[in-house]
């Protein structure tokens, strides 16, 4: 297995109108580049940090119905950006499978632990508190992890071991995923199906 993988993403619905491009390898020489804008600028925040840790390049752009809340914006983000994960991922062959991230933001620490097995199951516990963190709906960010797991086809664990403020226990999560993702798409150098099935 060998290039560069990367996909991009057009999703158009009535709610939102949302481009995705996405590299899951830093190639030599060349430097990562982030830009995300949903509209929200915490999403926006965790999104980076996603991108930034998990050494991807990422491109979003999305224009949602805001005025009605944050629900579509953040969901569809979610499912686009799932969606280009698994396509630029392409056939599952060569790669570690399995990924395991723990992330620590001040007093929070969160673990992530992923498996990209075309089972999509996802169990999040983070314990937020407050309503929002900025213009984003706390309950929404459970939501985030939920909606990329079922696109990108993959079984995840996110949860938040312990912390007190709810900025530092999201982004600690995030970060954690991003570890757990980097490590699961590490190719290998064989070609083989990391599945006693022989297909993923």
């Amino acid at each position: 297995m060998s290039g560069v993988r990367k996909a991009s993403v057009v999703r158009k619905t009535n709610e939102t109108d949302i481009q995705v491009s996405l590299t899951l390898d830093s190639s030599p020489g060349v430097a990562q580049t982030i830009t995300v804008s949903t509209g929200i600028g915490f999403l926006d925040h965790m999104l980076h940090a996603l991108a930034k840790h998990g050494g991807m390049s990422l491109e979003i752009r999305c224009k949602g119905d805001l005025y009605i809340d944050d629900h579509h914006t953040a969901e569809d983000c979610a499912l686009a950006l799932g969606e280009a994960f698994k396509e630029a991922l392409g056939e599952r062959r060569g790669i570690r499978r399995y990924g395991t991230g723990f992330a620590p933001l001040d007093e929070a620490l969160s673990r992530a632990v992923i498996d990209i097995s075309s089972r999509p199951y996802c169990v999040v516990d983070l314990g937020l508190k407050r309503e929002k963190i900025g213009d984003l709906s706390t309950e929404m960010i459970p939501h985030v992890f939920h909606s990329f797991a079922m696109a990108a086809g993959v079984t995840l664990h996110v949860d938040c071991l312990r912390g007190e403020n709810d900025h530092h226990r999201s982004e600690s999560a995030f970060k954690a995923l991003a570890l757990a993702i980097r490590e699961a798409i590490q190719r290998t150098g064989g070609s083989d199906v990391p599945s006693t099935k022989g297909v993923l």
